[in-house]
């Protein structure tokens, strides 16, 4: 497999906020209007546990390249390529039953796919998988989804409840939030890698039954989704609410309605035929959020409410999390 692309495939400069989709941008802006935030996200992954996850993924996972996994590792440099990504991460391959994947590291980011994946998904499947993760990386999602991981990794681990008094609770939950959002774009990013709208819904399939796609029918998973859609206002929509709180992920029926909106909606075709946003124009992401903005100001307002800490008093606690946990972390690692 040939990693390179002809320049005619590779989108030249492509800047994330060409194929964003308007949650992801919403919940971002959102995200940076929580006072102190970026201070106790940057406290986490300050005191070692990146650097912890790094060492456990060259010591317990598989680091592929030229001579490890060609074909993945190839598909890997083709999916950065032609979103023009001129830095390759490490990818690693782990051992783990459920397909998945993810781009994680806040200064030098790195991809890690479940072995489940490489087994399950065929070759234009993994490619949108890859694509996806690139996304993330283009999208400099890295931050806030490493911190994220560490705060799951910390809550599996029952350490949370140490912290108690912090609102690390509403932290988790925002970022929660903002990720299932930030995801639709990658979604998106994925399908300009694969070039085909269907094999994005076919690997979203996959994802969601666990079976191969040759085992499955796409057209029946693009009624259920449709079927989905139809039941948007009904009382299924306040389960399904509940439902994806605690999710990194939104459901793999919506992300192929979401998917097939852009598309319909022709921004697909207008990128591909190369009309597009390069990173050279500068964007007030804030400004660009719209009227979606105030909704997730007041949904994670409501978030840290639930946390014990409201917005008004948000930077005051955030400030003492911050404090509090670096001594909490420095104590953690001795």
């Amino acid at each position: 497999m040939d990693a390179t692309l002809p320049e005619d495939q590779r989108l030249i400069g492509i800047s994330p906020k060409a194929y964003e989709h308007p949650a992801d941008r919403a919940a971002t802006a959102a995200l940076h209007s929580v006072p102190m935030l970026d201070t106790v996200v940057r406290r986490l992954i300050e005191y070692g546990y990146e650097r912890a996850l790094r060492q456990e993924l060259l010591s317990g996972s598989v680091r592929l390249g030229p001579d490890q996994l060609p074909e993945v590792w190839a598909s890997h440099k083709a999916a950065l390529a032609r979103l023009d990504i001129a830095d390759v991460p490490d990818l690693y391959l782990t051992q783990f039953p459920i397909t998945n994947a993810a781009a994680i590291g806040s200064g030098s980011p790195m991809v890690l796919i479940n072995s489940r994946t490489v087994e399950l998904l065929d070759e234009l499947e993994l490619r949108t998988v890859l694509g996806h993760e690139a996304g993330h990386i283009l999208s400099d999602h890295v931050l806030y989804r490493t911190a994220l991981m560490i705060l799951l990794s910390l809550s599996a681990f029952r350490r949370l409840p140490v912290l108690a008094g912090l609102p690390l609770v509403g932290v988790r939950l925002a970022l929660l939030e903002w990720f299932r959002a930030a995801e639709l774009s990658c979604d998106r990013a994925g399908t300009l890698v694969n070039r085909d709208p269907l094999v994005t819904c076919r690997t979203l399939m996959v994802l969601a039954g666990g079976a191969t796609s040759r085992k499955l029918s796409l057209n029946a998973f693009i009624r259920q989704a449709g079927e989905y859609d139809d039941q948007e206002w009904s009382f299924d929509r306040v389960a399904r609410l509940r439902t994806e709180l605690g999710m990194t992920h939104g459901h793999p029926v919506r992300r192929v309605n979401e998917v097939m909106k852009w598309v319909h909606s022709g921004e697909y075709d207008r990128i591909v035929r190369g009309d597009y946003r390069t990173r050279e124009e500068s964007a007030d992401a804030r400004a660009e959020a719209g009227a979606a903005f105030d909704f997730y100001v007041e949904r994670f307002r409501g978030l840290f409410k639930d946390a014990g800490a409201g917005m008004e008093k948000a930077g005051d606690r955030m400030t003492e999390a911050a404090e509090k946990l670096t001594e909490w972390l420095r104590g953690a690692r001795g």
